[in-house]
């Protein structure tokens, strides 16, 4: 009974917590918008200039051009980190599984190197 009762709590805590991480990165970015939309209302307020220039900077540091360089590097490492783990289990049942899981952050690190490629030729 105890055994039943903690599987079936695992995948309950793994998705609250998940939410949770996704929830708390969402409000802390929503608060950081909010705190610089007040900062600019009261520097109009009070009369100030407010040039593009500073506004861009009060919203915090803009990506860098190698952004998607470094997404995709380290979503093919995610990936082939996936691929080896099931390889090195030495268990058959888990070798496959494994490299099918890792094939979609590698793919998706091969396409932020394409972005990043195109982006440099429109440059």
């Amino acid at each position: 009974m105890q055994e039943d009762v903690v599987a079936l709590f695992i995948p309950i805590v793994s998705m609250v917590v998940t939410g949770l991480v996704i929830w708390a990165f969402f409000l802390y970015r929503h608060k950081t918008r909010t705190k610089v939309q007040e900062t600019i209302q009261a520097a109009l307020d009070k009369g100030a200039e407010l040039t593009p220039e500073l506004i861009d900077r009060m919203a915090g540091p803009q990506p860098g051009p190698d952004r998607d360089f470094r997404r995709g590097l380290i979503a093919i490492a995610i990936g082939i980190a996936f691929a080896l783990f099931g390889v090195t289990l030495n268990e058959p049942d888990a070798v496959r599984p494994l490299i099918a899981v890792g094939t979609f952050p590698f793919l998706v690190g091969v396409a932020y190197m394409l972005m990043w490629r195109l982006g440099q030729r429109e440059k």
